[in-house]
Order: structure tokens, then C-alpha cells, then sequence
């Protein structure tokens, strides 16, 4: 199988379009929409969406504050400032985690003396695997301010990648992420063209 990434170094220069046509004329051949973070293939395809799943791309921290002797430490730990502490309440309530700020990295968790500090998967966004006028296609979504769409390209490809073996079509066709991070490397790791 071929893999063929389209990308570019800025959003709205006409990849979509171009992967798009390249869709409506190649034969044997699955989409992956890897430009997770606006992405609008499935503006000009209309998928028919037949498989979906959330996509966990992180963890998150969350105090149970039943449990919580307001020692501190997690506070001091923290370099991200997600921990913050609330003024005027009881002990065991002092402290909580601000999902926004917090970064997933667990150091609060591995720090906390009573071990009261959850550390669960986050949900980031969504992926899709769909029927389009031009064949299969693999999309997703990625939450508003969601982290990881690297992770979230590379799953995208992946699940391309098995829709391809699996229907035996020998193309992917990639709509790659714009710019030049983390989720541009992801669309174009170990690509052909």
C-alpha cells in the first residue's frame, strides 16, 4: 500500500480540496482526515459515520477531597499552577485541580503523602471510520483546547491503515495537519509521498 499525504505549512491553503479531488479519482483507495483540529474533509465528502469512539489521548488529576488532609503538597508540586486553593472553607476542601491548567503529567498524584489524588483517562475528542461517496474514510474530532491531536493523527492513520488491509485497497490518501508540529510529523511519519 501507498500512502500519499497532502499537507502544507498553513491552514486554508486548499489541501482539503486537493485531497478531495485526488478522492474523487483514485481507485482503491481510503481517506484519513488527519487535521484534527479543524477539520472539514467531511465538509466536502458528507461521510455516513459507521463506527465511532472516543478518543483518550491524556490523563487528568481530580482531588477526592474526602479524603484530602490539606497538607499542601500537591500545590508545591505543581508547575503547571492547576492546583488551586480555595479561601474560607473546611479542611479536606481546601484544595482543588483546575481542569484547564492541568497538563496530565501526574506529579501530583505520585507526590500525594495520602494518595487522595484520582488519575484518570481524559476524553479529548472523537474518531470516526465512514462510507463517503469516494470510498472509506477515517476522521476525528479533537476536543475544544484538547491536547494530544499527535496522538490523535497517528490513531487516525493507524485505523486508515487497517480499513486499507482489511477491504484491500492499496492508496491512503492523507489530509495532513497544517503547520509544523507535532500533528504534521504524526501525518507524515513514514508516508510515501
Amino acid at each position: 500500500m501507498k500512502e500519499l499525504v497532502v499537507i502544507s505549512g498553513k491552514g486554508g491553503t486548499g489541501k482539503t480540496s486537493l485531497v478531495a479531488s485526488f478522492a474523487a479519482l483514485a481507485k482503491k483507495k481510503v481517506l484519513a482526515d488527519c487535521d484534527v483540529d479543524a477539520a472539514d474533509l467531511h465538509l466536502v465528502l458528507e461521510p455516513r459515520i459507521v463506527h465511532r469512539e472516543n478518543f483518550c489521548g491524556g490523563k487528568i488529576a481530580r482531588i477526592l477531597s474526602e479524603r484530602c488532609t490539606s497538607c499542601g503538597r500537591c500545590q508545591e508540586v505543581c508547575r503547571f499552577d492547576a492546583v488551586v486553593q480555595k479561601a474560607g472553607v473546611t479542611a479536606g476542601e481546601d484544595f482543588f485541580i483546575d481542569p484547564v491548567a492541568c497538563e496530565g503529567c501526574g506529579v501530583c498524584v505520585w507526590n500525594c503523602p495520602e494518595e487522595t489524588i484520582s488519575f484518570e483517562e481524559a476524553i479529548n475528542g472523537e474518531w470516526f471510520i465512514s462510507e463517503t461517496r469516494c470510498g472509506p474514510m477515517v476522521h476525528a474530532r479533537l476536543g475544544i483546547a484538547e491536547a494530544n491531536s499527535g496522538k490523535l493523527v497517528s490513531l487516525v492513520r493507524n485505523q486508515a491503515k487497517q480499513v486499507a488491509e482489511a477491504r484491500n485497497l492499496d492508496l491512503l490518501i492523507v489530509d495532513g495537519s497544517p503547520g509544523i508540529g507535532c500533528p504534521v510529523i504524526a501525518s507524515i511519519t513514514g508516508a510515501d509521498l
